[in-house]
């Protein structure tokens, strides 16, 4: 893999412990991302809209050439 794909990590607190899952597409598989500016702004209108204390991140899966 010679190209940077991105994927959103979401992080929870369920049962008062940390949980981790990747964000899913519409066909229920990992959501991976071209462009790390469209996850970039994903993760910011993810975070600035939970209201359950939910964290997201972009996590970046390969390397830019």
């Amino acid at each position: 893999m010679n190209k940077a794909v991105y994927t959103i990590k979401k992080t929870m607190i369920k049962d008062g412990k940390k949980m981790h899952v990747f964000v899913t597409d519409n066909h229920s598989e990992i959501l991976e991302i071209l462009h790390q500016n469209i996850a970039d702004k994903m993760v910011e209108v993810f975070n600035a809209n939970t209201d359950n204390g939910c964290v997201y991140e972009v996590i970046t899966i390969g390397k830019n050439s």
